[in-house]
This record gives structure tokens, sequence and C-alpha cells, in this order.
């Protein structure tokens, strides 16, 4: 039913862009907080950016702020990368949480809080 399908990894330069998108299936996006997280290995999953669909809140960790733009077009939310550094580089996943689930904003970069994940993909920022 719930299924996120990520797409627009790929290998860039540091400096350079990229754009990543999240289609839902089996729900509407509407009342729902979706959140891109990445992963390294060796290292916990981190939160990127998040935009509730409830209040039309976005957020961003620092390393990020600045340079990353979340948005969202219907059934898609997108991950607009720019600038990149080589410490971006990470497997990018994107989670959905039913917006009535927050208590707080931190809670919208926390892994654990969500509970529809996709697949990944690969972001590589490389020379």
């Amino acid at each position: 039913q719930v299924q996120l399908v990520e797409s627009g990894g790929g290998l860039v330069q540091p400096g350079g862009s990229l754009r990543l998108s999240c289609t839902a299936s089996g729900f509407t996006l509407e009342g729902y907080a979706i959140g891109w997280f990445r992963q390294t290995p060796g290292k916990e999953r981190e939160g990127v950016s998040c935009i509730s669909t409830t209040d039309r809140n976005v957020f961003y960790r620092a390393s990020v702020e600045g340079r990353f733009t979340i948005s969202r077009d219907k059934n898609t939310v997108y991950l607009q990368m720019s600038s990149l550094k080589p410490e971006d580089t990470a497997i990018y996943y994107c989670a959905a949480e039913d917006s009535r689930t927050f208590k707080d904003y931190r809670e919208y970069l926390v892994p654990r809080v969500f509970s529809s994940w996709g697949q990944g993909t690969q972001v590589t920022v490389s020379s």
C-alpha cells in the first residue's frame, strides 16, 4: 500500500548540484511529513531535511542549510542539492510519517520517528 520511491542520485563533482525525487504511491502526501535522510557506512542515519504538508513548515540540518531546498508537488517531494561537498556522499532515503505524530519540531529530523521508507538512492560527491 504505502510506497516511496527515490530517484535522482548519481555522481557529481564538488560544488555541483543534484535534484532528488521521492514519489509516493498507495497514499496521498496530504497530512504527512516527508523527510530526507542519509546514511554512510558505519555511521548512523541522520536527518537532512523535512517538509510538513499540514503546516508547510520545512526543516534542515545545519550542515545543509542554505545549500539544500526541499519542496513538494502533489505526491512528489524534491530535494534540490547545490554546492555539494564530499561529506554529502551517502545513500539518501525519503520517509513519510503522519503529521499528527510529531510533538516537537526536533522530531522531523529523527529517523526513528518515521514509519514508511523508500529504498534509497546513492549520491556520490567526488572529483
